[in-house]
């Protein structure tokens, strides 16, 4: 054992051989280990030393490893706990990870693996390892808010698969970057992929990378995704949009932890922490069998919900004069003020498209206002208004129906777009319209 005064390690297994395994691997790391035999040996030492890291087996003679995980999370919430299992131990790792794990280990222990486990848990106690973004970054002082920062700061410290929910424009990406930015992998590849913008004959190589003449333009050796987050964290964002072929690869890539690149022989170990999002019912599509249910387990492990804009209106103010000072800065001009009647617009208003569609309302509005304030006219509300609460609208408001129509067109056209990060084909695909169609509505609304 190694009794250097560095980082400790609480190792807790009733198998002799386990534990004197652990012990070697670890202290050749340079890390002082301390063992316990059972449930009541693991909870003394708890109380009597200072730890950077729990390792424990699920079964032991007194208990179980997830009552010790529930005890280190009241008592001990800064000590990282990972989970040994029985080798196929899926659910008992799932159970695992949602009680608070920070990690997962299958018996035979995988050394390498062990101590690619160690040194990324052992980065969130190292000092001034975690850079503390989320209330920078995160604006809004509401409830919802609060409540969704200190989940952030929680699921930070795990490596559970992340599910987050809520609806297109609400900020799943950026709450993405945070739970990664907070987290051990926070000096290594966060890598964001929109699953619905990539063509469905290159998603293959777009995952898992290629060899150089696999296929017909293959001219050289290309890395994939999983292999450029490798460390770090790989945020898949509108997971539903995967065709079910590209599905069970995921799957497989996921379980296995590797992956093999189209025209390759050999499978390439990958550590990467999988964060999933999507504006999209995953249970309704589970359901109509447009999503395998058995990925949907393996993604959904933990459900991170990122509340609307209209569950937060309180933040509207808040969130309004911070874009408004970013466009001034952006054009070295003052920055905008709104009307009393404009923040009141702001504050009724359903805002379908969420935090996207208030930046980009205060963006028009400040390009189009007059003396630098404002107006409640100039937020051009009203189209909007209509279509969010799905009745027809006022005529009295409409002076042209041609006009009407194609600004309704172009607000579709322009969120389909943003939603898939400009590419033309898979917004053509989310309107349901072919690529000619499309092409023919961006150059007649002067957005080509």
């Amino acid at each position: 054992m190694n009794t250097s005064p560095q980082q400790k390690v609480l190792i807790v297994d009733d198998e002799p051989d386990i534990r004197e395994l652990l012990e070697i691997t670890l202290g050749r790391m340079k890390l002082h280990t301390f063992s316990a035999r059972n449930l009541g040996e693991a909870q003394a030492l708890l109380r009597s030393e200072t730890f950077d890291l729990c390792l424990t087996d699920m079964r032991l003679p007194d208990g179980t490893g997830l009552e010790l995980v529930h005890y280190i999370q009241q008592r001990h919430p800064q000590v990282p706990v990972a989970m040994i299992t029985a080798y196929g131990s899926l659910e008992t790792a799932i159970n695992a990870l949602k009680a608070g794990a920070f990690d997962f280990l299958t018996k035979p222990v995988d050394l390498a693996r062990l101590r690619e486990l160690v040194t990324s848990a052992l980065r969130l106690t190292a000092p001034g390892s975690v850079s503390n973004t989320v209330d920078r970054q995160l604006l809004g002082d509401s409830l919802p808010m609060r409540s969704l920062r200190k989940q952030i700061d929680k699921l930070a410290r795990s490596q559970a698969p992340v599910y987050i929910s809520g609806e297109s424009g609400s900020g799943k990406e950026l709450v993405a970057r945070l739970i990664h930015e907070q987290g051990p992998r926070a000096n290594r590849p966060f890598i964001p992929v929109n699953c619905g913008a990539i063509p469905s004959e290159l998603m293959e190589s777009e995952f898992f990378g290629h060899r150089k003449g696999s296929f017909s333009g293959a001219i050289e050796d290309k890395p994939g995704l999983f292999q450029a987050a490798h460390g770090g964290t790989l945020f898949l964002d509108e997971v539903a949009d995967l065709p079910l072929a590209m599905q069970v690869k995921l799957l497989r890539a996921i379980q296995e932890k590797a992956v093999r690149s189209v025209g390759g022989q050999q499978e390439t170990v990958v550590d990467v922490r999988i964060l999933c999002a999507t504006h999209k019912d995953l249970d309704a599509e589970v359901a109509a069998e447009r999503f395998r249910q058995d990925l949907y387990y393996r993604l959904n492990v933990i459900e991170l919900r990122v509340p609307s804009l209209r569950e937060r209106r309180d933040d509207i103010e808040t969130l309004a004069i911070h874009v408004l000072k970013r466009l001034a800065a952006g054009s070295g001009q003052p920055a905008a003020k709104l009307h009393p009647h404009a923040l009141d617009a702001l504050k009724s208003y359903r805002f379908p498209g969420n935090v996207r569609e208030l930046e980009n309302m205060l963006e028009r509005a400040h390009t189009l206002c007059e003396d630098k304030q404002i107006e409640a006219g100039d937020l051009r509300l009203a189209d909007g208004n209509c279509a969010a609460e799905g009745g027809v609208p006022d005529l009295t408001q409409i002076d042209n129906l041609e006009d009407y129509l194609e600004n309704v067109e172009r607000k579709l056209i322009l969120q389909a777009l943003e939603e898939t990060r400009w590419n033309r084909t898979a917004a053509a695909q989310r309107l349901n319209l072919s690529f000619r169609s499309m092409r023919y509505r961006l150059k007649k609304l002067g957005l080509d």
